[in-house]
């Protein structure tokens, strides 16, 4: 980059080379920004943050079977997680069923396999999933 020529983004936008109280003329951060827990939410999900409710501990857990995981699951809560965060095998990442030639190996092995419905139904069973926030990581396959 040559200082006579201007940076852009990928998306074409012109980068300046340095950027100072200028370049925030006109803008309103009240406007911008909003409240802590109020649209556009870039001050947090909740109007007291941290000071009024804890961040989600979540430990990422799969284990061969739904059954397995959903055990681990229990325990964990047990012993004070607040989030679910579910670490599913390759081939259910993948849309396989267990099996499924492709699948042969790998089943269960780095996480939960899941091939239906049912096996959802077991996973998330008994769990208080209205006290407890839940994810499901899905890695680039």
């Amino acid at each position: 980059m040559t200082p006579d020529k201007p940076r852009r983004a990928t998306s074409g936008f012109e980068i300046d080379p340095v950027y100072g109280p200028a370049a925030l003329a006109g803008w309103d951060p009240a406007r911008a920004l909003g409240e802590p827990g109020e649209y556009p939410y870039t001050r947090g999900p909740h109007p007291t943050m941290y000071v009024g409710r804890l961040w989600t501990m979540r430990q990422y857990a799969g284990f061969g079977t739904a059954a397995a995981t959903n055990e681990r699951f229990h325990r964990l809560l047990a012993a004070g997680q607040t989030g679910l965060s579910v670490a599913f095998d390759l081939p259910t990442q993948m849309g396989l069923d267990s099996d499924a030639v492709l699948a042969r190996g790998e089943v269960g092995k780095v996480g939960v396999a899941i091939d239906s419905l049912d096996d959802m139904r077991t996973l998330l069973g008994d769990l208080p999933l209205g006290e407890v926030s839940t994810s499901m990581t899905i890695n680039a396959t």
